[in-house]
């Protein structure tokens, strides 16, 4: 039987990359996001969403006309700045993709998660915090609390959704190469923020890196987890490396 899943985010970056991987295995794909999507293949849907919209998640959900084995939410932006200099238009739009879009996407996807999931092999949502919820940067801060508010999330819908089969986990990446970190590299354009580099294992992270430890959370091998955050960064948060560090 042919596994369906939505995913938020899916035209770029992670969300991408998810998508591809899904339907190589054979799974059935929404994908959900504002941009133009490229077609990925018959099995993939290109669901046109603002997933800070209420009324365009809402509509969004109503057009999947099947349950869902799994939701993937990867839409998020990120705006740099120091704090007291953040315009509210920017701390707004973060908090409304980043945290809001989370969690309205989660709420609307429940029930078709609920009537996808059977006791042997239970639904699963992965939201994508980031290791800025474990380990804040100046100039992110806005960026930084949102994700830490994803984190909380997971925590709280994993207890009250894995009763009724809806496992709730997610992940917390570091430095991923994905365009909207490459348009905050150019130390002109990034307003003092820089992200955190190539990681203790000698490189920064592809999306399939991240990719990969989704799949392990969709597998059989996970069915007994729920309400956890990964971080998939390297070793980037483990340790702090000072400047000029043999490391």
């Amino acid at each position: 039987m042919t596994k369906t899943a939505a995913i938020t985010g899916s035209a770029s970056g992670i969300g991408k990359a998810a998508a591809q991987r899904l339907l190589d295995a054979g799974w059935t794909v929404y994908g959900l996001d504002r941009a133009e999507q490229t077609a990925l293949g018959d099995r993939f849907a290109a669901v046109r969403c603002d997933v800070s919209d209420a009324a365009s998640v809402t509509a969004a959900f109503a057009g999947i006309d099947r349950p869902l084995n799994a939701l993937i939410c990867c839409a998020g932006v990120l705006r740099t700045g120091a704090m007291e200099d953040m315009a509210i238009e920017d701390f707004d739009l973060v908090l409304n993709i980043n945290l809001r879009g989370t969690f309205l996407c989660a709420q609307k996807a429940l029930p078709l998660l609920r009537a996808g999931a059977t006791p042997e092999n239970p639904s699963r949502a992965i939201l994508l915090s980031s290791l800025a919820a474990l380990r804040p940067k100046v100039m992110s801060g806005a960026y930084a609390a949102s994700k830490a508010a994803v984190t909380q999330l997971t925590r709280v819908m994993a207890a009250e959704w894995a009763p009724s089969g809806v496992l709730v986990n997610a992940l917390a990446p570091g430095t991923v190469d994905t365009p909207m970190v490459r348009a905050i590299s150019d130390p002109t354009a990034s307003k003092g923020y820089r992200p955190s580099g190539i990681s203790p294992v000698g490189r920064i992270a592809q999306p399939d890196d991240v990719v990969d430890v989704m799949m392990f959370l969709l597998s059989d091998g996970a069915r007994y987890i729920a309400g956890t955050t990964i971080p998939v960064d390297g070793g980037t948060g483990a340790a702090f490396i000072p400047v000029g560090s043999n490391m």
